[in-house]
């Protein structure tokens, strides 16, 4: 299909450092996928609406109203509007959630999708609850345990397609921080990652999860005294860090069948980790649970513009 035709809607996923937009026709068929590096994180409450025209703008057709679905932080108090949380248990949020935003271009309908927040222990999240409801879309009444890697990894018990109790687990953010700006910086490979070290670290952890405050500066001591590897540095904290997380859940979540919405290496990261712990898992591409996430609340949108 040629880029010039025009959009029956448009799906985007908002995030705090990225925004991703589809452009799709009546059928759900995708026209045109496009990305930018402009999240919400960079972005004042008026430089939203010229974003994402910039963005697809020329994929909106010049007359009438387009839908715009929108999920993810863009929907925080610091993003375009705030649309509140819906609270556990809950189902995922769906359009008749939704915010709906004032555009200054008449041809925009934006509706924006909330999170979900849980009071005790408190947590929230945004944009994964639409990655839920897509896998649900596909299994129907699911009961089990979904975890969603990625910089702020959650972990998520089903109930017959409810959700039911959630867990914010900041690994990724940890690694990034440790790797980049911490004494460790100067032991680890770039990308390189040895298996066996990160295997090892994994069950290391999980067995003695308390001894992460000491085994952290071990990675150091380890590549000056002891032989370790750059490549083995790096995959022993990403062991250490995954393999703490799993011993933090696994009292609140039944990790003996994972369902992975990831992709990429941090989902086989999550995967092979599992694997080390004698758990079954399954990696299901986050992406096309997002877009079929959004195209599920778009297929109710006749009903709720109306």
């Amino acid at each position: 299909m040629s880029l010039q035709a025009k959009a029956d809607w448009i799906a985007v996923d908002w995030g705090t450092t990225n925004l991703r937009a589809w452009a799709l026709d009546s059928q759900d068929n995708i026209i045109a996928h496009r990305s930018s590096s402009k999240g919400m994180s960079s972005l004042e409450r008026d430089e939203f609406e010229p974003t994402l025209l910039e963005l697809i703008g020329d994929l909106i057709p010049p007359a009438g109203k387009t839908a715009v679905v929108i999920c993810g932080m863009a929907g925080s108090r610091q993003g375009w509007a705030e649309a509140p949380y819906k609270t556990t248990p809950c189902a995922p949020p769906a359009l008749e959630d939704a915010t709906t935003v004032r555009s200054l271009d008449v041809r925009l309908d934006v509706r924006i999708l909330p999170g979900i927040k849980q009071a005790d222990p408190a947590d929230v999240m945004r944009g994964e609850e639409t990655q839920i409801a897509g896998f649900l879309a596909k299994n129907e009444g699911f009961t089990g345990t979904l975890c969603l890697p990625g910089t702020h990894s959650k972990w998520v018990r089903l109930q017959d397609g409810i959700v039911e109790h959630f867990r914010t687990c900041m690994t990724g953010e940890m690694f990034a921080l440790l790797s980049a700006r911490s004494v460790l910086q100067h032991s680890l490979s770039p990308k390189e990652m040895d298996q066996s070290a990160f295997d090892q670290a994994v069950r290391e952890v999980a067995g003695r999860p308390q001894s992460i405050a000491t085994s952290l500066f071990g990675i150091r001591a380890g590549g000056l005294v002891a032989g370790l590897s750059p490549q083995a540095a790096r995959g022993r904290l990403s062991g250490l860090l995954i393999g703490a997380e799993l011993a933090a859940v696994k009292e609140e979540f039944d990790l003996s069948a994972v369902i992975l919405l990831g992709s990429d290496q941090i989902a086989s990261a999550y995967q092979t980790a599992l694997s080390c712990l004698g758990h079954r898992s399954e990696v299901i591409d986050a992406e096309a649970t997002t877009l079929q996430g959004l195209a599920l609340a778009y297929s109710s949108y006749s009903k709720v513009s109306s």
